[in-house]
């Protein structure tokens, strides 16, 4: 009499695992995982720094970044995990030549062998929505990861990202602490805000905003953000995209940010930019302008946080309070003349009508970037950089820079 329940027990134990198995199985055939290595040298040159004893900063690492997503369970609603792995490894650094953001410093002054960090993310999807909690790299507008180094920045916290209605994308979330590009551990967020005061380290960083596609080649975005007890901030621009002849294209843009003060701080900001891009083949000219005004300069996350403004380069980021300022960039893509692979970058950046010490000052980048990579043979796909800097201010710093990189990523499955 006990053989009906043994049978269905059996039947609901083989069930059951089928079930557990198919859902493993879609987790593990859509899971992805690489390796990018990254090669990263950097040289920097103070040239008759008034303000420091220091001539050079020199740094050379080897970066490993190990990044594994898997796929989702299967149902309506669908759990998944990444991991990001980290490894910075010294290849040479010493006292008196630190600080240039690549690799850690220590309280003696002393750069470590290696650093590293780890950091998973657990994912949820359901229809067109995923929440994700754990580490982010964040690429938005009131947020932007700094990857400029040997290893990226990274944040703790949740977001979800939802794509349900057509041409609208909404996003929201809450970062709770960041790591910062030559760090192995979290900490509070602080503010950068050029003339502001009373800034404090906060474990609260608010966001949310929306993306919508008014027509094919016209999207318009918005964000609000908050950083705790320092500021808040709304973000909202558009995009036009426009072909006026055969092969040719123009890429309008407008940027505009309104930053409050939150707490004890003063910040007091609006910047307005503008950027237009005139492509044809393989050529790309641009030109910018961008207007702030305010009591301050535009405030955003510490610590090596990229500001999404148009003007911020490579060394500098024109941010300063009541700082005006253009921008004039030339792309080149070299596949054109029959060398595909290779492209280069020159841009000039000029600010002004900001003070020093109560004295008017102005200041300007260059910037030049030649990338390659490898097309074929063995070394298909290494990717080289070279980066040349020079930043000139008459009431800041004289910089020349430059930087080697080179890397490659492995893509086990």
């Amino acid at each position: 009499m006990h053989y009906p329940s043994k049978t269905l027990s059996i039947t609901l134990a083989i069930s059951t695992s089928i079930v557990a198995q198919q859902a493993i199985a879609e987790f593990n055939d859509d899971s992805h995982l690489t390796l990018e290595t990254r090669n990263f040298y950097i040289n920097r040159d103070f040239r008759d720094n008034p303000n420091t004893a220091r001539h050079k900063a020199e740094e050379w690492g080897q970066g490993f970044m190990l990044r594994y997503s898997s796929g989702f369970t299967e149902g309506t609603v669908g759990f998944g995990v990444d991991a990001l792995g980290l490894l910075g490894v010294k290849l040479d650094a010493g006292r008196g030549t630190t600080g240039a953001g690549a690799l850690p410093v220590q309280s003696n002054g002393e750069v470590p062998d290696s650093f590293g960090f780890i950091g998973p993310t657990a994912k949820v999807k359901m229809a067109k929505s995923l929440l994700t909690v754990g580490t982010h790299a964040p690429t938005l507008p009131i947020a932007f990861r700094n990857d400029t180094r040997l290893l990226p920045q990274t944040f703790e916290g949740a977001q979800i990202v939802s794509s349900d209605i057509d041409k609208l994308t909404l996003t929201g979330g809450q970062f709770r602490a960041t790591r910062l590009r030559n760090s192995t551990n979290y900490e509070d967020m602080t503010m950068f805000a050029d003339g502001s005061r009373g800034g404090v380290a906060t474990d609260r960083f608010n966001y949310a905003g929306a993306t919508y596609a008014l027509l094919p080649n016209l999207s318009t975005t918005y964000f609000f953000a908050e950083l705790q007890d320092n500021y808040s901030q709304h973000y909202g621009n558009l995009i036009h995209t426009q072909p006026l002849a055969e092969g040719v294209n123009l890429r309008s843009e407008v940027r505009y940010f309104q930053s409050e003060h939150e707490g004890r701080t003063t910040v007091d900001n609006r910047n307005l930019g503008t950027m237009f891009t005139l492509s044809y083949k393989g050529h790309a000219l641009g030109a910018s302008y961008q207007n702030q005004s305010g009591d301050t300069g535009m405030p955003f996350i510490g610590g090596g946080t990229d500001p999404w403004a148009f003007n911020t380069v490579t060394y500098h980021h024109f941010l300063r309070a009541r700082e005006d300022s253009w921008q004039l960039r030339y792309d080149y893509d070299l596949a054109t003349v029959g060398l595909p692979g290779l492209t280069f970058m020159t841009r000039y950046v000029s600010g002004d009508n900001f003070e020093i010490a109560g004295t008017h000052a102005k200041e300007w980048e260059r910037n030049v970037d030649i990338a390659y990579v490898v097309q074929g043979g063995p070394l298909k796909n290494v990717n080289l950089r070279l980066r040349n800097v020079a930043y000139r201010g008459n009431r800041t710093t004289d910089i020349d820079e430059n930087r080697i990189i080179v890397g490659y990523t492995f893509k086990f499955w």
